[in-house]
C-alpha cells in the first residue's frame, strides 16, 4: 500500500512539473512583408500591429522588411508562401511589379491583405488603407483655401509608377481644377534622392522666386526639407507649403505645422491596428469587408494641438495598455502555477476522506450564514431605499417651498412698483398739482391694501397649517349672500360683455356658515373665471341642496386647464401658467382650507380650451347649542379686492410728438401710470397683452417699446423674440420690465434681443432716462449711416440681412425705368408705410432717394469699369432718356458722366 502511494505521488508531480513547463503553441502564423522601414511613418504601422496582435495571444506575426528592393519583397513572400503561414500582408514597394506574386498566394488558398498601396487586380482578399485621391483632394481644396482661390503652385512626387503618387496627383488636379484661379506650374515626379530633387526645387526657387505661391510635396519629410530651402532663400513667409503624412515626431508632420514651417499635413494613417483586426477575422471565419477606407483629414494650426493632444493620451493608453498585457502574462503564469498546486492539493484530498464529514458540516453551516446575511442585506436595501424615497420628498417639498416663495416675492414686485414708482414721481414734482397728487395717492392706497391681502392670506395659511384657524359660524340667508357676491360682478361683467348669471330654485335658504371665509372663497373662484374668459364668454353660478349637502356649481367657457394644472390646481406650491397672478395660486390652496374647515369638498373639472367648472359641497352643519341663531349679526371688516371695470388702453394716440411708443402691460393701474407719464413726450400707444401689442407695433412701427415680461399667453421674451426676428421690427428698440430681477432672467432677455433689462419696482426717472438714451443711440445711427447706404456691413448684425436683399432687389430690377416704392414693398411682403418707415429709421434717407443715390453709384461703377457708351450706362441703370441721365448725374455730382469717366 505505501508502495502504491509512492507511486502515485511521483506520478503526479510528473505531470504538475510538465504542465508547469508547457507552453502554448500560436494557432496562427501571419506574415507581413513590409517595403521599407527606413521613415517614422512604416515604423509606427508594425507598432501598431505589434499593439494589437498583443490582444490575440494566440497568433504570432513574421517581419520581412524589403529595404525598397522590389526583387527581395518578392522573394519574401515566396518564403511565406513556401513556410505555408495562415496569412499574408503585403506593403508593396510598386505595385506593378509584386502583382502576380500576391496573386499567386492568393491563388494558392492563402488570404492576402494588401496595405497602403492598392494592387491592380482583384485576387486578393482585403485592402486597408486611406485613399491617396481623397488625400490629394483634400490638399487641393485647402490649397485653395490658403490662397484665397487664386495663385501658382508647385508639385513635388517621388515615384512615376508608385500608385500612391500616381492618386495622390489625379486627387489633387481634380481639386485644383475646380478654381480657375489656381494653376500648377510644374509637376516633378521622378524615383529621386532628397539632394536631387532638392537642387531642381532650390534652382527653380532661384529662377522664379516670385512664381511660386504653394509647394504640395507627397511626403512630410520631404516637406521639411522643402522648408529648409524656402528659409534659406528668404521665401519661408511667401511661399505655403503643404506635405502627406501626418505623423508624430520631432521633425515630422505634426510638429512641423505646430512649430509653422509647413502650413498643413494630410493625415495618411498607416492601418497596422485595422490590418491586424481584418486579419484576425478572416483566420476566425467571421465576417469582414474587402474595402477598407481609412479617414485622412487636414490638419493645420487649428487643430494640430488637438491632434497631438489625443495623440498622446493614445500613446499613454497605449502604455497601460502594454502593462495591462504584462500584468495579464503574470497573472497567467501565477494561474498555471495555482491550478497546477490545486491538483496537487486534491490529490492529497483524497488520501484525508476522512475529513469529508467535517467539511461539508462547514460548508453547510456558510450556507445558513450567508443566508441571514442576505436577509439583513436585504433588510438594509429596503431601509436604504425608504430614506432615500423621504429624503426625496423633503427635498422636493424644500424646492417647492423656497419656489412658491420666490414666486411670492415677484408677485410683490408690481404693487410695489405702483407705490414706490408714484411715491418717488411725488418727491421729484417741483410744483403740485392736487388732482394728480390725489390720484397718485389713491394709487399707492390701493396696491399698499393689494399687498396687505397677500400678506392676510399668506398669514391665514400660516393658521391653517398650524391647526390654529377657527369657524365662526353665524346663521344666514345663503342664497341671498351669494347673490350679493355675483351682483358685486355686474359692473366688470358688463364692461367685458360676459353673460354672468346667478341660478337657483329657492328664494331664501337658511345655513349656518363663516360668512367671511365663504366669501373670500367664491370672490377667488368667480375672480379667476373672470381673468381666464375672454369677452363675450360666459360665466354661470348655481346653487342645489339635497336633505345632506348644499352644491355650488361656479362655471366658465374660458381657456380652461391642461391635465396636470386641473390635478394640481389646489397646490400651493404649483404654478402650470406661468404668466398667471401668483395671487391665483395662494386664492386656490386658501378656498380649499376655507371649505375644507366648513367639513366640505371642492373639486375642479376642466379641459383646454372649453372651459372650468369648480365645485363646492357644503354638509349641512348642526350648530353647538351655544351658537347665535341670527341672521342680523354684524359682520367683522375684512380686506376683499375692489372690483373695477376693465380699463381699455387708448390705441388712437395723437402724433403730437416726434417719437412714437408702444407700451405692453397687462396690470391696468401701471399701464395707465406709465402711459399718462410717457404721453407727455411721447406718442404713447398703450396695450394690455402682447397679441395686442404686436398689432399695435406692425400698425404704427414705433421708434421704442416698452414691454411687461409676465404676460398672459405670449410673454415678452417671445415677444421681443418675434420683434427682433422680423425684418420691419428688428431695428425697433425694446426694453422689457419685469418683478424677475434674477441675473437667469436677465440673460435670457438679453438672448431674446433685449436692448435694456429693468427690473421691478423701477424708478421712473431711470426708466424715462433708458428711453431718451436709446432713441438718441438709434438717431445717432441713423445720421451715422445715412451716406453709406450702399455699405451694409457698416449697420449692426441683425439688420444687414434686410439692407442686403434690398439693395439685391434693387439690382435686381435696376434696368426697369418703372421701379417703384410699391413694386418694392410688395417684393419684399410689406407695407409701403412699413417700407418707408424701416429704412428711414436705418439711414434716415426715405425710399425713393435711397434708390436714386444706389443707382448713381452704380453709374459711377460702369462708367469706370466698363466701355459701355453713356447711353447704354443710362438704359442700364433704369433711364428711358440718356440726356436726362446726364442731367441727373451732373446734379448729384457737379459732373457730366463723361468728365466722371475722364477724371
Amino acid at each position: 500500500m505505501k508502495r502504491i502511494f509512492q507511486i502515485l505521488i511521483s506520478i503526479f508531480v510528473l505531470v504538475w512539473l510538465n504542465a508547469c513547463h508547457r507552453k502554448s503553441e500560436p494557432a496562427f502564423t501571419i506574415g507581413f512583408s513590409q517595403c521599407g522601414m527606413d521613415d517614422r511613418w512604416r515604423v509606427e504601422m508594425v507598432e501598431s500591429m505589434n499593439r494589437e496582435l498583443s490582444f490575440y495571444p494566440e497568433s504570432s506575426m513574421i517581419l520581412k522588411d524589403a529595404r525598397w528592393n522590389n526583387q527581395t519583397q518578392i522573394n519574401d513572400i515566396e518564403n511565406f508562401i513556401a513556410q505555408k503561414v495562415d496569412l499574408i500582408i503585403v506593403s508593396p514597394n510598386e505595385s506593378l511589379i509584386l502583382q502576380p506574386v500576391i496573386e499567386k498566394a492568393f491563388q494558392q488558398g492563402i488570404p492576402v491583405i494588401v496595405v497602403d498601396r492598392r494592387i491592380y487586380s482583384s485576387q486578393f482578399t482585403a485592402f486597408v488603407g486611406a485613399s491617396n485621391y481623397l488625400v490629394g483632394k483634400n490638399a487641393g481644396e485647402y490649397a485653395n483655401i490658403l490662397l484665397n482661390g487664386k495663385g501658382h503652385i508647385l508639385e513635388i512626387g517621388f515615384g512615376p509608377t508608385s500608385t500612391p503618387s500616381i492618386d495622390r496627383h489625379a486627387g489633387f488636379l481634380h481639386a485644383i481644377n475646380q478654381h480657375t484661379g489656381l494653376h500648377i506650374d510644374e509637376y516633378y515626379n521622378r524615383n529621386w534622392s532628397q539632394e536631387q530633387w532638392g537642387a531642381v526645387l532650390k534652382d527653380y526657387l532661384k529662377k522664379k522666386p516670385t512664381s511660386v505661391d504653394l509647394i504640395f510635396l507627397h511626403n512630410d519629410r520631404s516637406a521639411n526639407h522643402c522648408y529648409k530651402i524656402c528659409k534659406e532663400l528668404g521665401l519661408e513667409k511667401k511661399i505655403k507649403i503643404i506635405g502627406v503624412d501626418g505623423s508624430v515626431g520631432e521633425d515630422l508632420g505634426l510638429d512641423l505645422v505646430q512649430k509653422g514651417k509647413i502650413n498643413a499635413t494630410i493625415l495618411y494613417p498607416s492601418g497596422g491596428e485595422e490590418a491586424i483586426q481584418i486579419a484576425m477575422k478572416i483566420l476566425k471565419k467571421q465576417p469582414y469587408h474587402k474595402e477598407n477606407e481609412l479617414f485622412s483629414t487636414v490638419i493645420d494650426a487649428k487643430n494640430v494641438s488637438i491632434m497631438l493632444a489625443q495623440h498622446q493620451k493614445i500613446k499613454e493608453q497605449q502604455e497601460d495598455i502594454k502593462r495591462q498585457v504584462t500584468k495579464i502574462q503574470d497573472l497567467t503564469r501565477i494561474f498555471s502555477f495555482q491550478r497546477n498546486t490545486l491538483y496537487l492539493t486534491l490529490f492529497f484530498l483524497l488520501m484525508v476522506l476522512s475529513l469529508g464529514g467535517v467539511l461539508f458540516y462547514l460548508l453547510r453551516e456558510k450556507q445558513k450564514s450567508n443566508l441571514i446575511l442576505e436577509q439583513q442585506n436585504h433588510a438594509i436595501l429596503a431601509q436604504k431605499n425608504e430614506i432615500e424615497r423621504i429624503s426625496q420628498l423633503a427635498k422636493q417639498a424644500t424646492e417647492d417651498k423656497l419656489r412658491f416663495y420666490s414666486y411670492i416675492s415677484h408677485e410683490f414686485r408690481t404693487p410695489l412698483s405702483l407705490i414706490l414708482t408714484p411715491t418717488e414721481d411725488i418727491l421729484h414734482r417741483k410744483s403740485g398739482d392736487v388732482k394728480e397728487t390725489r390720484q397718485a395717492f389713491q394709487l399707492i392706497y390701493k396696491n399698499a391694501n393689494r399687498l396687505l391681502r397677500l400678506v392676510d392670506q399668506l398669514l391665514e395659511l400660516r393658521k391653517v397649517d398650524a391647526g390654529k384657524m377657527e369657524l365662526e359660524l353665524q346663521q344666514r340667508d345663503l342664497i341671498a349672500f351669494v347673490k350679493e357676491i355675483v351682483t358685486d360682478f355686474n359692473l366688470k361683467a358688463k364692461t367685458q360683455h360676459i353673460d354672468l348669471q346667478f341660478i337657483c330654485p329657492f328664494k331664501t335658504l337658511p345655513f349656518w356658515f363663516d360668512a367671511e371665509k365663504l366669501d373670500k372663497v367664491f370672490f377667488n373662484i368667480i375672480s379667476n373665471a373672470f381673468k381666464y374668459t375672454p369677452e363675450g364668454g360666459s360665466i354661470h353660478i348655481s346653487l342645489l341642496k339635497n336633505i345632506e349637502k348644499i352644491e355650488i356649481l361656479i362655471s366658465d367657457n374660458g381657456i380652461g386647464m391642461s391635465k396636470e394644472e386641473k390635478d394640481r390646481a389646489f397646490d400651493l406650491f404649483y404654478r402650470g401658467n406661468q404668466n398667471i397672478s401668483l395671487g391665483t395660486g395662494l386664492g386656490l390652496a386658501l378656498s380649499r382650507e376655507f371649505v375644507c374647515l366648513h367639513q366640505g369638498e371642492i373639486e375642479v373639472d376642466s379641459q383646454k380650451g372649453k372651459g372650468t367648472t369648480f365645485k363646492i359641497i357644503l354638509p349641512i352643519i348642526n350648530p353647538s347649542p351655544n351658537a347665535e341663531a341670527t341672521e342680523k349679526v354684524v359682520e367683522k371688516p375684512y380686506l376683499r379686492e375692489v372690483l373695477e371695470p376693465k380699463v381699455v388702453a387708448d390705441t388712437e394716440t395723437l402724433q403730437l410728438h416726434d417719437n412714437t411708443v408702444v407700451l405692453i402691460e397687462d396690470n391696468q393701474d401701471l399701464n395707465l401710470f406709465l402711459r399718462k407719464k410717457l404721453e407727455n413726450s411721447y406718442n404713447t400707444v398703450a396695450v394690455e397683452t402682447a397679441e395686442k401689442g404686436w398689432e399695435e407695433i406692425l400698425k404704427n412701427i414705433p421708434d421704442l417699446i416698452i414691454s411687461d415680461v409676465m404676460l398672459p399667453e405670449m410673454d415678452g421674451f417671445s415677444l421681443t423674440q418675434k420683434i427682433k426676428n422680423d425684418f420691419r421690427t428688428s431695428h425697433i428698440p425694446v426694453i422689457l420690465l419685469t418683478a424677475k430681477g434674477q441675473m437667469e432672467s436677465q440673460i435670457e432677455g438679453t438672448k431674446a434681443g433685449a436692448d435694456a433689462y429693468i427690473a421691478k419696482p423701477f424708478n421712473q426717472q431711470l426708466l424715462e432716462e433708458k428711453i431718451k438714451g436709446l432713441l438718441e443711440n438709434r438717431d445717432r445711427m441713423r445720421r451715422r449711416f445715412s451716406s453709406e447706404i450702399t455699405n451694409p456691413s457698416q449697420i449692426q448684425k441683425n439688420e444687414r440681412k434686410f439692407l442686403v436683399e434690398f439693395e439685391l432687389l434693387i439690382e435686381k430690377n435696376i434696368k426697369d425705368s418703372s421701379l417703384s416704392v410699391e413694386k418694392l414693398s410688395k417684393e419684399l411682403g410689406m407695407s409701403r408705410v412699413q417700407l418707408f418707415r424701416k429704412i428711414s429709421a436705418l439711414t434716415n434717407k426715405n425710399v425713393t432717394d435711397y434708390i436714386a443715390d444706389f443707382k448713381l453709384l452704380k453709374a459711377k461703377a460702369l462708367l469706370k469699369e466698363s466701355d459701355k457708351t453713356i447711353a447704354e450706362i443710362a438704359y442700364e441703370t433704369g433711364f428711358n432718356n440718356p440726356s436726362y441721365f446726364t442731367t441727373f448725374f451732373k446734379q448729384k455730382t457737379h459732373q457730366t458722366p463723361s468728365e466722371w469717366r475722364n477724371s
